[in-house]
Order: structure tokens, then C-alpha cells, then sequence
């Protein structure tokens, strides 16, 4: 279950009073952790979540106001609430105008500072289908319910296979908007002359083969959410077209006259570098900055660790219940899971999963089950080579992606000595397959 308590970092170098702030919101149902200076408290907000920072205006060796600074510029959104004398006020004023949320006048009621962690601070809202359990996830989600709440144009940036789109119905889902429409078009799934149709809509007789009008997704999505997916893949005869829609809020068809306002709010995703896409001139400059007004960048599955195993139960669970039957994940499974680097991220996880569940004879999925890396791989092969239109060569794909296994599982043992049991801990599959694997190979006359 996602912790949806509020963390708040309390930063203060008297021991009695930084212990008292603390016990303080802990009482008032919220998860509170302390640092004595500035260093020690930038160094918990690189390891975990917080929803808020509370900090003391006169430390050393770093004051409250450079510590305000750098949160700033390592997270913006986190919100500051500062503590000060009453001679400080002047300071305090100065704080607020470098982005403190608020001050409060040592000293203070227990209630107004709790009044005041509620006022500026918010937990993410659980979703349903949404695994976080590690905490850049939640920082994720927590910059993405703050950002709900306003109209900004969001650009969700990130590996595929992160699972941009779900993180895209989440702040729908946390937004005013969330009774309304989501409608999502993928830019890169379109052919590029029927992209510009479908994103505005037509009118009778526009072009060949248009019977009657049809409205597009920005109609579509009117009073809600439209996610433009993969954006990047847009074709830049169209991008001038869309910063049109987006600077004026109103659309006018293909081949129509009218043009219809918009009330929509535009959540865009890309796994590029946008700024590489703008400097090498395939992506409109102007059009990026309208769109990268609430940049939030998705983390890869492998930088978010804590998630894998919490997400892979998920899936086991999702998958078997369409198939009937449930299977639990073993120890050895789970290890060996948390330890890949899931260069495919969530999807590549889901996909592993569906497997899992295929080969599983029982209730229980083991690491034989997973066909993770050069194995999983080389079932997507031949998946390919029942399917390809060219079987010659599909099926050398799968000859060649054999012989790479077979020369890594020969090279990992030799790298360990010949001892089995160190390559089935660096190869991730166990022994038994490791046995077949060889007795294979000598019969081929490999070895």
C-alpha cells in the first residue's frame, strides 16, 4: 500500500527543539524526520520523499535561506515554510519574496504549525492500478497531484515503457477535469496525412472519401484532458498548426470556416530529448516552450527499484485473474527480478509476467519461469520468425540471437571457474536450465 501520509522534513539545529517539531507532527498523524543543518537535510531530500520542509532561519554552516535556495533549484515545487525570530522578520519577508510558502514568529502554538503543514503541504491521492512504492515514484506522483490542480500544460518526458500515459491519467483522475473526457492520440501511430484530420476534425466534403463531418480529439476532449503521446513523432508541417490551436484555444476543422473554442486541458509525452529534437531542427522551438511549462520527467524501472517487485505481484495478479487462475511469486523469483535492469522498463516487466504465468505448471512462479534476458529474448525471436513474411530471415535472426546465448553462458563460465552454481547467480536462471543448456550443446558437438 502507498504511504499517503505526509513527510515533512524538519531542519533545526537545537537537538530539544528539532525533537519537540517532530514528535509534534508524528502526533498529528503526519511521518516527520529531522535534520541538525542545511548539508544533512539536502542530502535526506536526495534519498527521500518529502511533501514539505520546515527550517530554522539561523543555522550554520549553511542559513535557512540558502537552503531555501538550493531546494529551489533541485525541486521547485517542494514547498519551504521558515522559522525565525521576531528580528528576522525582515529576513523572513526576504524569504518569502525567494519562494518560501510562509514564516512563522518563534515562538509558536503546536496547532499553527500543523495548520500550516496542511495549508501548503499534499500527499499524493492513491489511484487505483497505480503501483508506487519506491520513493522517486511518489515524488513523481506528488509533483503531479500539485500540478492537477492548475490548468498547466504538462510534458511527461521519459524511457518507453515507463508508463507515461498512466501517470497522464493520473493527474487527469486528481484534476477538476477528471469528470470530463481523456482522450489520448498517439502521434506516432497516425499516418501523417490523416494526423492532421483526426486531431481537428473535418467537415463534409473536405477531402476524398469525406461523407459527413466528423469532429477530432480536440472536440473530443472538451472540458477534459487530451494527451498528446509521443508528440515528438508530430510531422513539422503539422506542429504549426497545433501551436496555432494551442496559443489561440480554439480549433477550426478541415475544410471548415467556424472556429470552435477550446476549454481542454494538454498533457504531452515524448521519450526524446526535446532540446536534442529542437537543435537538430525537428521540432519547433516555440511550440516546445508551450508545451514544456510543467516538464515532469518518468524514471526508468531501474531507478525506481522498490517498484519492481510490488509491480510484478501486480501484473501476476492482473494477468491471472483474466486467465483464471492466481500464482504467487517465490523468493529466488523476486530476487532475481529487483536485480534485472529492465532495459524494456514496465512493459518489458509485464510482458515477463504474461510468461511467467504461461510456463508456471503450479501456484508458484519460479526463476525458471521469467526468461529473463538472452532466454526471453530469444522467444521474441521466434515469435517473429512464426509470423515474418521473410522466414530465411527471420529465422537467421534466431540463429544468431542462439549463438549469442550460447557464447555468453560459455563465456560467464568460464568467467567463474566452471563453477555452475556462481554462472546460474550471474546468468539469472537456474541450474537445471544451466544442465539442459550444456548437454544441449554437446550434443551439437559445441563442446
Amino acid at each position: 500500500m502507498m504511504d499517503t501520509r505526509l513527510g515533512i522534513l524538519v531542519v533545526e539545529d537545537d537537538d530539544a527543539l528539532r525533537d519537540a517539531l517532530c514528535t509534534t507532527l508524528e502526533c498529528a498523524g503526519h511521518r516527520a524526520q529531522g535534520a541538525a543543518d542545511g548539508p544533512a537535510a539536502l542530502a535526506l531530500i536526495e534519498r527521500n520523499l518529502f511533501h514539505m520542509v520546515v527550517s530554522d532561519l539561523r543555522m550554520a554552516p549553511m542559513d535557512g535561506l540558502a537552503l531555501l535556495a538550493e531546494v529551489r533549484r533541485r525541486d521547485p515545487a517542494l514547498p519551504v515554510l521558515l522559522m525565525t525570530a521576531f528580528g528576522d522578520v525582515d529576513k523572513a519577508v526576504a524569504a518569502m519574496r525567494g519562494g518560501a510558502c510562509d514564516f512563522l514568529l518563534k515562538p509558536f502554538e503546536p496547532r499553527v504549525l500543523i495548520e500550516h503543514v496542511e495549508r501548503y503541504a499534499a500527499a499524493p491521492p492513491p489511484a487505483d492500478g497505480l503501483v508506487a512504492e519506491d520513493p522517486r515514484t511518489r515524488q513523481v506522483l506528488s509533483l503531479a497531484a500539485r500540478v492537477a490542480r492548475s490548468d498547466a500544460t504538462v510534458l511527461l518526458s521519459g524511457e518507453s515503457g515507463t508508463g507515461k500515459e498512466v501517470f497522464a491519467r493520473y493527474l487527469h483522475a486528481q484534476s477538476a477535469r477528471a469528470a470530463a473526457p481523456f482522450v489520448a492520440i498517439n502521434c506516432a501511430a497516425i499516418p501523417e496525412n490523416l494526423l492532421e484530420a483526426t486531431l481537428f476534425g473535418y467537415e463534409k466534403g473536405a477531402f476524398t472519401g469525406a461523407q459527413g463531418s466528423q469532429a477530432g480529439k480536440f472536440e473530443q476532449a472538451q472540458g477534459g484532458t487530451l494527451l498528446l503521446d509521443e508528440i515528438s513523432e508530430m510531422p513539422l508541417s503539422l506542429q504549426a498548426k497545433l501551436l496555432r490551436v494551442l496559443q489561440e484555444r480554439e480549433v477550426e476543422r478541415v475544410g471548415g470556416r467556424r472556429p470552435i473554442p477550446l476549454d481542454i486541458r494538454i498533457v504531452a509525452t515524448t521519450n526524446r530529448d526535446m532540446s536534442t529534437e529542437v537543435a537538430e531542427g525537428r521540432f519547433r522551438e516555440d511550440l516546445y516552450y508551450r508545451l514544456n511549462v510543467f516538464p515532469i520527467r518518468i524514471p526508468a524501472l531501474r531507478e525506481r527499484r522498490e517498484d519492481i517487485v510490488p509491480l510484478a505481484a501486480h501484473f501476476a495478479a492482473l494477468h491471472g485473474a483474466r486467465m483464471g487462475r492466481s500464482a504467487a511469486l517465490a523468493a529466488s523469483a523476486k530476487a532475481i527480478l529487483a536485480a534485472h535492469d529492465w532495459p524494456g522498463n514496465v512493459r518489458e516487466l509485464e510482458n515477463a509476467m504474461q510468461r511467467a504465468l504461461i510456463l508456471a505448471p503450479g501456484d508458484r512462479i519460479e526463476p525458471d519461469h521469467l526468461l529473463l534476458g538472452l532466454e526471453g529474448r530469444a522467444m521474441e525471436q521466434a515469435q517473429v520468425a512464426c509470423t515474418d513474411p521473410e522466414p530465411i530471415r527471420a529465422s537467421g535472426q534466431v540463429t544468431r540471437m542462439r549463438d549469442l546465448e550460447r557464447q555468453h553462458i560459455l563465456e560467464t563460465l568460464a568467467a567463474v571457474g566452471g563453477s555452475r552454481k556462481l554462472a546460474v547467480q550471474r546468468l539469472g536462471i537456474s541450474e537445471r536450465t544451466l544442465r539442459y543448456k550444456l548437454q544441449q550443446y554437446r550434443t551439437e558437438g559445441v563442446i
